[in-house]
């Protein structure tokens, strides 16, 4: 806390706060506190308190009130996946993320999926967005069409080479109506699987189930894409082997006579033409094996994958990660042009389109659907996953108070607890303070990761 080299280079406002902060009464509770939420950049405030008691004596087994806190308040994570606004909390839900999509692919009773799912045939698949115009790019070793091999950071790519001709309204409506095109491809999806096995659809249905994990991504040009898991399953779900008939390559022929077929119709509006849009040429569907296999698709490298998109959104485009009212506010948080043009367009469309919310969506370039969706079947849940975490730090808790575990209490103790909303965030002081915990703490996990492979290198592999 007192490094005076990481506290070399804070601004006056932030040094005078963090030296109040370091020499306040309740500054051991604080950092506490902040250490608790992993150091979540914007932790949300409590106040209230929880008393446990004996169901039949009435005794008070446990109490605890926000009074006793500093500034009368507690702060717990505010759970954000977005990386650009709390880093923290983004490492959770990747890493929860990471393990949903690992159970539907490995196996894992805990999680809802048997070992033998590895037997099943699955595909990581990526759908993307048509073109809407010629842009900036690095085709292989070939130069750009503007005649420059651009670096891999440079800014240019993505952007169109014509923007005056960029068909900016057909983009920002692909991306708006990007998940009615998904919901669309499962639905054909599923056709296109009876059809090829020679069945009907009721009987398919019975046969086989199809289970997938997916994650959205934006392109560099601001176009949305989805990155799939697919995966073929028994008529139990995933406690079941699929027919003989559901092979790698019927799901694969499948999944792309489905995206062929997908079609959403967009009426005309004002000076906009009627549109039907469809999914992109660039469909990439690569079987997964078990264990890779000597495959570039393995596994890991899938739910790895999948983990690092859930956490990033159109701001990777250069956009903003909060909502845009008007267009004067484009040139004062510095927007660059290709993104800011596109945000302009939905704001110019939201009045052809109103239950299009596009005015609404137009920080996320149009697109308005959850970044990440799985079918029921596929493997657990977020919530579970949050609910075992949860249960697993009140465990904790009741052991360093000496309260027995809630297996052993659920009939004889009641609590009662009542909580208030008393704000969020840090001052400056707390902010240097959270930034500093969240770095070590990534550090730390660093360095057991790699203490984790140089003893699987040493061991010759688990």
């Amino acid at each position: 806390m007192t490094d005076t080299a990481t506290m070399a280079g804070l601004d006056p406002a932030t040094l005078t706060d963090v030296l109040r902060l370091a020499g306040s009464t309740g500054f051991d509770r604080i950092q506490d506190q902040i250490r608790r939420t992993g150091g979540c950049s914007d932790p949300i405030h409590l106040q209230g308190t929880t008393v446990t008691r004996d169901a039949v004596t009435g005794q008070v087994l446990h109490s605890y009130s926000t009074d006793t806190e500093p500034g009368g308040r507690l702060r717990i994570a505010c759970g954000n996946r977005r990386a650009s606004r709390c880093p923290a909390c983004a490492w959770t839900y990747a890493g929860d993320t990471y393990h949903l999509i690992r159970a539907g692919l490995v196996g894992d009773p805990d999680k809802g999926t048997p070992d033998t799912i590895r037997d099943h045939p699955r595909v990581f698949a990526t759908l993307t967005a048509p073109s809407f115009g010629p842009v900036h790019n690095r085709p292989g070793n070939r130069p750009c069409a503007c005649g420059t091999r651009h670096p891999e950071d440079a800014p240019e790519l993505g952007a169109p080479l014509d923007p005056e001709t960029y068909d900016y309204a057909g983009a920002v409506l692909w991306n708006n109506h990007a998940s009615e095109l998904w919901r669309y491809f499962t639905i054909y999806l599923r056709r296109e699987i009876a059809k090829r096995a020679g069945l009907t659809q009721k009987a398919a249905r019975e046969q086989s189930r199809v289970s997938f994990g997916k994650v959205a991504e934006y392109q560099k040009r601001g176009a949305v894409h989805f990155h799939a898991v697919i995966r073929f399953d028994g008529p139990d779900g995933p406690d079941s082997p699929p027919p003989a008939w559901a092979t790698l390559d019927l799901l694969t022929d499948a999944i792309r006579a489905a995206a062929a077929r997908v079609e959403v119709d967009v009426p005309p509006a004002g000076d906009q033409p009627a549109r039907t849009l469809r999914w992109g040429t660039q469909l990439d569907v690569r079987p997964i094996r078990a264990f890779g296999d000597g495959e570039d698709i393995t596994e890991q490298a899938v739910a790895s994958y999948v983990a690092k998109y859930a956490t990033k959104a159109a701001e990777t485009t250069g956009t903003v990660d909060r909502r845009i009212g008007n267009k004067e506010a484009l040139a004062l948080l510095g927007v660059p042009d290709h993104p800011a043009r596109l945000i302009a367009a939905c704001l110019d469309l939201h009045a052809l389109y109103p239950d299009r919310k596009l005015r609404d969506w137009a920080h996320m370039l149009g697109f308005r659907g959850h970044f990440s969706t799985k079918s029921r079947r596929y493997s657990t849940t977020l919530g579970a996953l949050r609910q075992v975490r949860a249960d697993y730090r009140a465990a904790q808790q009741r052991a360093v108070l000496g309260l027995p575990d809630l297996d052993d209490t659920e009939a004889t103790t009641l609590t009662l607890a009542h909580w208030t909303y008393a704000g969020h965030g840090h001052t400056p002081g707390e902010s240097w303070l959270a930034a500093n915990i969240r770095r070590d703490i990534q550090l730390n996990r660093e360095t057991a990761r790699e203490a984790a492979a140089d003893l699987r290198n040493d061991e010759g592999g688990w």
